[in-house]
């Protein structure tokens, strides 16, 4: 079965990946057009990858994309896959 948040989730993490742009820089561009949002609230949105689509729009919106493959991105679904190993440090 598809989890569609999950999809709609990495599907914005990647396009902000690809652009640079960190939850912080979003609110501030976010917040250039309006949109008011606070760090902690988008952090939960991308997080749990529940969110409407008109803030989905709006956020590629500021981080200028104005063009998503969806066959592409499909294709790269494991660019910001949460990690399947632990972290292993290389501290001694």
């Amino acid at each position: 079965m598809v989890n569609w948040n999950d999809k709609a989730k990495r599907l914005l993490k990647s396009e902000l990946v690809k652009r640079g742009v960190s939850n912080s820089d979003l609110v501030l561009m976010l917040n250039e057009i309006g949109v008011e949002e606070t760090k902690a609230s988008i952090d939960s949105k991308i997080s749990r990858g529940k969110f409407s689509a008109c803030f989905l729009l709006q956020c590629l919106t500021v981080i200028g994309c104005h063009k998503i493959e969806i066959e592409d991105y499909e294709n790269q679904l494991l660019m910001v896959a949460e990690p399947v190993e632990p972290y292993k440090s290389n501290a001694k």
